[in-house]
């Protein structure tokens, strides 16, 4: 992995795109997105350019992103969202970013609905420790 030479992954913030050994095991099927969310629960700050088919619902981001704002609120940190829809492209796919974005295969989204959580609103507060970040 990508900070695997400096001490593990302690607040790193690893884009699948640019890390090789990522990029293999998602092909393999040995990291999911469900994974990687479970990875920034304890060791990282968010999910970085994790590419996702086109045609996922905007309800089903938005669940993605209510996730990754949960974990960081329950644990008092900064986390952050970079998922990219991908126009076209479906699960086994691949996407070319270009330069040192690199490339990233395509996860698969989980086939149930957020339609119902994401209609109901609200909102999740910002830690107040995230004013010393």
């Amino acid at each position: 992995m990508a900070s695997s030479s400096v001490g593990g992954l302690s607040g790193a913030f690893i884009p699948v795109s640019e890390d090789a050994g990522m990029i293999r095991a998602v092909k393999d099927g040995a990291l999911s997105l469900e994974k990687l969310e479970a990875m920034t629960s304890v060791c990282s700050v968010g999910l970085d350019m994790v590419a996702v088919p086109g045609d996922t619902p905007a309800s089903t981001l938005s669940a993605i992103i209510a996730d990754e704002m949960a974990i960081g609120v329950i644990n008092r940190k900064t986390t952050a969202v970079r998922i990219i829809p991908a126009p076209g492209k479906r699960v086994g796919d691949s996407v070319e970013f270009g330069g040192l974005l690199g490339s990233a295969p395509i996860m698969p989204v989980s086939n149930f609905s957020s339609e119902a959580f994401i209609k109901r609103g609200g909102r999740i507060p910002a830690p107040i420790q995230s004013l010393t970040n």
